[in-house]
C-alpha cells in the first residue's frame, strides 16, 4: 500500500471554540490508483490533504490522532527535516489557485528549477534545462522561451500545468490534487483532466484527486471516498457509487447533477446546510438534511459498515439507500 490514512483526527482551535474539522477519517491509496475524494466546501477533503503533506497550519490546526502511513513509515512520527524530504521527492500537491500559489516576482523557469537546485543539487544551468524539458512534457508551447516569463504572463489552465510540472518535478510516487480544476472552463478543464491521467500511467503513481465536482471524476478516478463533516461517509469502486450509492448524501449529490433527460424540471438541491463544526449534531451529522433519517439516526453515529468487499457505508439504512 503505497499510502494508507487510519483515524485521522484535525482540530482547529478558535476564539469561538474548537472545530472538528476531520473526525477520524480512513483511506487508501496504491500505486497507479486514482482515490477521488468527494463532499462539499467545509466537509474536510483539504483540511485532510494538508496533514497529510505536513502543510497544516499548526496553531491553530492541530493532529490529536490516527496515522499516516507512507510506504509503510508513519509520517506524524517523523521529524520535520526527515518530513521536508518526503515532500516533493514521494509526494507533491496541486493546489487549486495556481496563481495564488506561484510566486509572482520569479520566473516560472527558476521556480521549476528550484527543485532540482534544492533535492537533486543541480547547477543553475541545468535546473533551467530541466524546467524547460518538464513544461515542454505538459505541452507548454514554445517552453524555451516561455521558461523566462512570469506567471501572470500565462492563461489559467497554462498556469495549472506549470503546477501538475512542478508536483512532476522529482517524480514523486503519490500527488495529491487540490480542486485542480477549479474556475477553469469546460475545456480546459477536461484538457488538465487527460494530462494528469496520461502522466499517472507513465509514472505509475498514485493519485488523490479532491474534488465537489462528480462530472469531474466520472472518467478518471478508480474509487471514491464521499466526505461529510470531517468523516467517510461512503466508500466505493467509481461505478458502483454511480449505478446506486449506498448513503443518501451521495444520492444527493448525484441528484444535484444537471441532466439533459431533465431538461425543463427543477434542479435537485440537498435541503439546508453542513453542519457547524464547533457543533456537530449527535448521531449521524447528515441527519437534519436527510430525508431517510429515523431516530436511531439523530442518536447513534453510524460506523463504516460492510456494504460488500469493496465498499462501505456510513448509514444505519444503506440497504433501503441501495434499493432506492
Amino acid at each position: 500500500m503505497l499510502l494508507e490514512v487510519r483515524d485521522l483526527q484535525v482540530e482547529f482551535h478558535t476564539r469561538d471554540g474548537v472545530a472538528k474539522a476531520v473526525n477520524g477519517v480512513n483511506y487508501s491509496v496504491d500505486a497507479g490508483e486514482t482515490l477521488a475524494v468527494l463532499g462539499e466546501s467545509g466537509s474536510g477533503k483539504s483540511v485532510t490533504a494538508q496533514a497529510i503533506m505536513g502543510i497544516l497550519d499548526i496553531p491553530p490546526g492541530k493532529i490529536t490522532g490516527g496515522e499516516i502511513l507512507f510506504q509503510g513509515e508513519d509520517l506524524l512520527k517523523m521529524k520535520e527535516d526527515e518530513r521536508r524530504k518526503v515532500r516533493g521527492a514521494g509526494m507533491a500537491m496541486i493546489f487549486q489557485d495556481a496563481l495564488s500559489s506561484l510566486n509572482p516576482v520569479l520566473s516560472v523557469g527558476d521556480q521549476l528549477g528550484e527543485m532540482f537546485v534544492v533535492h537533486r543539487g543541480m547547477s543553475r544551468k541545468d535546473a533551467r534545462a530541466k524546467a524547460v524539458e518538464l513544461m515542454d512534457r505538459v505541452r507548454i508551447p514554445a517552453a524555451a522561451e516561455r521558461v523566462r516569463q512570469y506567471p501572470h504572463q500565462f492563461s489559467g489552465g497554462m498556469r495549472q500545468r506549470i503546477m501538475i510540472a512542478m508536483a512532476l518535478a522529482l517524480e514523486p510516487a503519490l500527488i495529491i490534487a487540490d480542486e485542480p480544476t477549479t474556475a477553469l472552463d469546460v475545456t480546459v478543464q477536461a484538457q488538465v483532466m487527460d494530462l494528469l491521467a496520461e502522466l499517472q500511467r507513465e509514472y505509475n503513481m498514485g493519485l488523490i484527486l479532491i474534488t465537489h465536482d462528480l462530472g469531474v471524476v466520472a472518467d478518471v478516478a478508480d474509487r471514491i471516498a464521499v466526505m461529510y463533516a470531517g468523516r467517510i461517509v461512503e466508500t466505493a469502486p467509481v461505478h458502483d457509487i454511480y449505478k446506486a450509492p449506498a448513503h443518501p448524501y451521495t444520492r444527493g449529490l448525484l441528484d444535484s447533477i444537471p441532466r439533459l433527460d431533465h431538461k425543463g424540471l427543477e434542479l435537485y438541491a440537498i435541503k439546508g446546510l453542513p453542519p457547524n463544526l464547533m457543533d456537530i449534531p449527535p448521531g449521524c451529522a447528515f441527519h437534519p438534511r436527510c430525508p431517510m433519517a429515523q431516530d436511531v439516526c439523530r442518536t447513534d453515529v453510524p460506523p463504516l459498515y460492510e456494504v460488500s468487499e469493496t465498499r462501505g457505508s456510513a448509514c444505519h439504512f444503506w440497504r433501503e439507500c441501495l434499493d432506492g
